[in-house]
């Protein structure tokens, strides 16, 4: 499979059907058999067998439901490591209301009982399940393969939507998931095509104990900035080994590197955000002093934005339209008066 931007997976094509999954970080790789094929004699041994059509699948990792629906392969999906209510996509609320899919526990508590019961063929899990390897192991034991989902690794944005057609492939939704992916691009050729700004934004939340959590400089939220034509307000901040996508400062730090942004952008993933300015300084009085607040430019990710794993080129797109104030109507942007 051609890929353009994704470079933690690959998708590999053989004669008569069959198709192969790698995931890079950790080297798994599946075999996708046919629905009337032969598994292959002589496989190596770390080679893992899924046959077509997979369904049953234990889905932990909650960025990837976005793309199970966008290519109408909810279907596939028996078991959530989400409850209902935890959901934002509308479409996975309304089937485990229904009753369709199974709340089978978090990452680091699954409900075996009822996953082995109901014949689970796979888990899909995020890089979370590292910290807890017994997991991994015991799912293993009963016969469960475990895939993890890398696309937080990817270092273009865009890398991460590329994740689409790996779960197109796995689903043999391969030309639903070229669709969904080209209009991502064309969002991106569109936001890249026009003059930078050079703008400065800012992107935070104010944690419970006083401290602001801001994006490491080279994680993929300064990138869509950067791509949208503006410029994030911290460089060379956080350590990139690391890998971590944040970092926790002072507030005193924030407000010498952040006082003159001509943006805020508040992130509304752990607390729910704010609904207007005034929410937004109860929690950090100091913030009336910025630039941003003055002025007017400071905005909100909606709820949702987060397990909107294909969300990343309207952002992009919200972005752009914020930094050049020629629209209100945002995808998953909004401003506090």
């Amino acid at each position: 499979m051609a890929l353009g931007y994704a470079e933690n997976f690959s998708v590999d094509y053989y004669e008569g059907g069959y198709t192969a999954l790698t995931t890079k970080l950790d080297g798994k790789r599946f075999l996708l058999v046919p629905e009337k094929g032969k598994t292959p004699d002589n496989l190596e041994k770390d080679v893992v067998v899924l046959k077509r059509p997979v369904k049953d699948i234990y889905l932990v990792a909650s960025a990837v439901m976005d793309s199970f629906c966008e290519l109408d392969g909810l279907s596939a999906i028996a078991f959530s490591g989400q409850k209902a209510e935890g959901w934002y996509i509308d479409g996975a609320k309304e089937a485990m209301e229904a009753g369709d899919i199974l709340y089978a526990g978090k990452y680091n508590k699954p409900d075996y009982e009822l996953i082995v019961s109901k014949g689970c063929s796979l888990a899909i899990e995020n890089r979370m399940i590292s910290h807890s390897p017994e997991v991994t192991e015991k799912l293993e034991d009963f016969g469960i393969p475990v895939m993890i989902e890398y696309s937080s690794y990817e270092p273009h944005p865009l890398g991460r939507v590329e994740w689409v057609k790996f779960f197109g492939a796995l689903l043999g939704k391969e030309t639903e998931a070229e669709e969904i992916f080209t209009e991502q691009e064309e969002i991106l050729d569109k936001v890249t095509s026009g003059k930078k700004t050079d703008k400065t934004v800012a992107f935070f939340f104010v944690t419970s104990n006083g401290l602001v959590q801001v994006r490491q400089s080279d994680d993929y939220i300064p990138k869509m900035i950067e791509l949208a034509g503006g410029a994030y307000v911290f460089d060379g901040l956080g350590e990139p080994d690391t890998k971590r996508a944040t970092v926790n400062i002072q507030v005193e730090e924030f407000y010498s590197g952040a006082k003159e942004a001509d943006f805020l952008i508040y992130n509304s993933a752990i607390d729910g955000g704010v609904s207007d300015v005034e929410e937004l300084l109860d929690k950090c009085a100091l913030l009336a002093d910025f630039k941003a607040v003055k002025e007017g430019n400071v905005w909100c990710t909606t709820n949702d934005m987060y397990q909107q794993s294909l969300s990343i080129g309207y952002l992009m797109e919200d972005m752009y339209h914020m930094l050049r104030g020629e629209k209100e109507n945002m995808h998953y942007l909004f401003r506090l008066t």
